[in-house]
């Protein structure tokens, strides 16, 4: 949940769990947020003696397991030296590229006594944004910019923590360059845009842009298997790389760019612009747009332009039924393989800042806690949640807590009976004798919501769905809607 939060909103999420065992189990939000650069403290309490390796109970070094995941990571000797140590925690986790900090406070600690206020200063509630980058960067990467003829921006989840949704597309525009996202970054193209071209890495595929791209502009993106390590045979051998991020220490991350600029987003990619501007028409770059375009629509007229076929409900059949709600001013959550991969396939029209996934991570499970954390930041905004069944069966005990704190949300499970996207895997690499140890039994998660004192709704048809999703919004209760389907992701369509 506190991951959820901070990735949702960009300000910092907090949880306190008790220690051993909670606190490994906390670790898996805490890599979500390490993957992802997402601001969250982990406070673990530790029992009375804790660090003196006398075998106090569920003694273990917390704070060495947490480090190499977290920007920082603390014990608390003293209760005078709680408050520095959390502002500063509070300060690395909103500092740079954003990312989990983590302190053990053992109860002893806890229980001490302390004269007065031991720090007055208040904490600030984000980080100051950076000034503009250097004129010089600006200039080298003009020129660059100018020379290529098949320019490429990967967007990264960076332009989301740095509020450069607009200044994004105002680059785009003005130098005529498509734009893509690695998949489960997060999204900045706020509505449908010619210039956005989806998601890349993804295991559905992609038409071939980035291959043939002759200039790459990595904006608040990492380097890693997503964009094939901006190696070959992923690029060109030649490639030319800019990079722009507000962390010093991400701009040589994974590949030597040919100009480096540091600085707030937003700023470098309004001077971009204005440079672009300046330049002229870019009578190459708009034609190579017009190929990335048309090779775009290629790409996903299998999906998109085939009509929906009758008989039993598909992976694409639950994402053109929810398709209509997106427009409407919601929080949106994807969680699941193959039901991942038809939501990036068929709505990649677009990828706002309301959707969120499961992150660079990849990991599934995630989504009725961060169902949960999207109402807590968000209580006047209706939550929908796609998740595939395996996914759903991680966390489906936290119904119930969603209940009790009074959280409603709608939760569509894609119920294939299988983990989906392992089953693609094997069928393709093995055939069907190949299928092992990833179907999932007949599970009713309707019923079960129910068991759970939920609404729980079992539909079979695109329309069924709609019309259960306009109930579900306006219940008080979390709903599931169990929607049976048959296997296979947009991969394994013809």
């Amino acid at each position: 949940m506190a991951d959820a939060y901070a990735r949702l909103t960009g300000r910092l999420g907090v949880c306190a769990v008790s220690s051993g065992v909670a606190h490994s189990n906390a670790l898996t939000g805490i890599a979500n947020a390490y993957f992802d650069g997402a601001p969250v403290l982990l406070i673990t309490g530790a029992s009375a003696g804790y660090g003196s390796f006398r075998g106090v109970f569920q003694e273990f070094d917390q704070v060495a397991l947490a480090a190499p995941i977290c920007k920082f990571a603390s014990s608390v000797n003293r209760a005078s030296d709680i408050a520095f140590l959390t502002r500063h925690a509070i300060a690395v986790a909103t500092s740079g590229r954003f990312g989990p900090v983590h302190l053990t406070i053992p109860i002893d600690v806890l229980e001490e006594k302390v004269e007065g206020s031991t720090y007055g200063v208040e904490v600030s509630p984000r980080m100051q944004a950076l000034g503009r980058a250097d004129p010089k960067t600006i200039q080298q990467a003009a020129k660059l910019l100018g020379e290529a003829q098949r320019p490429l921006i990967v967007a990264g989840t960076g332009v989301f923590y740095a509020q450069a949704q607009r200044q994004l597309m105002e680059f785009s525009e003005a130098a005529a360059i498509p734009i893509v996202t690695p998949i489960w970054d997060r999204g900045s193209v706020e509505k449908p845009h010619p210039n956005f071209l989806g998601v890349v890495g993804a295991a559905s595929g992609e038409p071939k842009i980035l291959a043939d791209a002759d200039l790459v502009i990595l904006v608040g993106a990492l380097v890693d298997y997503r964009i094939g390590f901006l190696k070959e045979p992923a690029v060109q051998k030649d490639l030319c790389v800019i990079r722009l991020d507000t962390d010093p220490c991400l701009l040589r991350q994974g590949v030597e760019p040919h100009v480096a600029i540091q600085a707030d987003l937003a700023s470098a990619l309004s001077e971009l612009a204005a440079q672009a501007r300046n330049l002229g028409a870019f009578s190459s770059h708009s034609r190579w747009l017009e190929e990335a375009r048309r090779r775009w629509r290629i790409f996903r007229s299998r999906w998109v332009e085939r009509p929906l076929q009758n008989g039993t409900m598909t992976g694409r059949h639950i994402v053109e039924a929810i398709r209509p709600f997106l427009a409407e001013d919601l929080i949106f959550l994807i969680d699941g393989g193959n039901i991942g991969q038809w939501a990036h396939m068929v709505l990649a029209d677009c990828y706002p800042s309301n959707w969120l996934t499961c992150g660079s991570s990849a990991v599934v499970g995630w989504g009725i806690p961060g169902a949960m954390a999207a109402k807590l930041a968000y209580p006047e905004r209706n939550v929908l949640l796609l998740s595939g069944d395996g996914a759903f069966g991680f966390t489906i005990a936290e119904l119930e807590s969603a209940a009790r704190q009074g959280l409603p949300f709608v939760a569509v499970v894609a119920n294939d009976q299988a983990w989906g996207i392992v089953v693609s895997g094997q069928l393709q690499a093995l055939g069907e004798e190949g299928v092992i140890a990833s179907r999932i039994g007949p599970t009713r998660y309707d019923d079960v919501a129910k068991a759970f004192g939920l609404n729980g709704i079992r539909v079979e048809s695109v329309e069924g769905l709609r019309e259960a999703i306009r109930q579900a919004f306006v219940a008080r209760l979390p709903t599931v809607i169990d929607v049976p389907i048959s296997g296979g992701g947009p991969a394994d369509s013809d």
